[in-house]
């Protein structure tokens, strides 16, 4: 009861403790601000972020779908956001896409991309800033794309693992993993909400990908590559979480 009643002493007591954890706080802080550096960040901390992205990727299955309400949305602007990638001039007219893989390199024109059954769905467009907004979209199947014309596969008949897509100059890329881009909502796009895709929202031909945030649909595709090596993606390389998925 004494010690209860000992204020002083409890006072000096907290204040030693108080002490003792900014202490051990502050050279937990050095060793991990001054040690290993993995991608630019401290191990640690790196490590903590792939181990993340690893629970949310078993937790957000790329099977699940995307739902929408199946309303038209003809007429209504599909929203306008970031322009990365959209700043050089376009010839819709000669457009071309670059399809890379190790073992070969094709050029496909714009109509090759039309000439794949065309199919139209609706879902919610969610965007990693907070907002989201129903869109209905149309264009060709990722997978059927593939299948067309024998693309994403290696030699021994497997998928590559990785999808890169690039504007045309190359400022804006994204990365994202082949189960994903193998959803049967992954759609090259080349119509939203029943109409043309206007220059803004990517024509003339974009990715739409309902299973993952609005930041790995890239608009104005230029480039396609498939790899076993995780291609660049532009906010993985700000921070953010590379696998982004809903």
């Amino acid at each position: 009861m004494k010690w209860k009643n000992n204020y002083k002493l409890r006072t000096i007591i907290s204040c030693l403790l108080l002490l003792s954890f900014f202490f051990v706080s502050w050279k937990v802080f050095r060793h991990i601000s001054d040690g290993e550096k993995i991608s630019g960040a401290p191990a640690p901390l790196y490590k903590g972020y792939v181990l993340n992205q690893k629970v949310w990727e078993m937790l957000r299955s790329a099977k699940r779908a995307s739902k929408g309400s199946g309303k038209s949305l003809k007429g209504k602007s599909p929203r306008v956001n970031g322009d990365i990638g959209l700043q050089a001039p376009v010839d819709i007219e000669r457009y071309s896409v670059e399809v890379v893989s190790p073992e070969k390199s094709v050029l496909l024109p714009l109509g090759a991309f039309k000439a794949l059954p065309k199919i139209s769905t609706s879902t919610e467009f969610r965007c990693i800033e907070g907002w989201s907004e129903e869109i209905s979209y149309a264009g060709a199947r990722f997978s059927e794309f593939l299948s067309a014309y024998s693309l994403g596969k290696k030699p021994d008949g497997k998928y590559y693992s990785y999808v890169g897509l690039e504007t045309p100059d190359g400022e804006y890329y994204v990365s994202i993993d082949m189960e994903s881009m193998l959803h049967e909502q992954t759609v090259l796009t080349y119509e939203m909400n029943e109409a043309p895709l206007s220059l803004e929202n990517g024509a003339p031909i974009r990715l739409i990908i309902p299973v993952k945030y609005g930041i790995k649909s890239l608009k104005r595709i230029g480039k396609i590559i498939f790899s076993d090596q995780r291609p660049r993606d532009y906010w993985a390389e700000e921070g953010y979480d590379w696998y982004s998925g809903l």
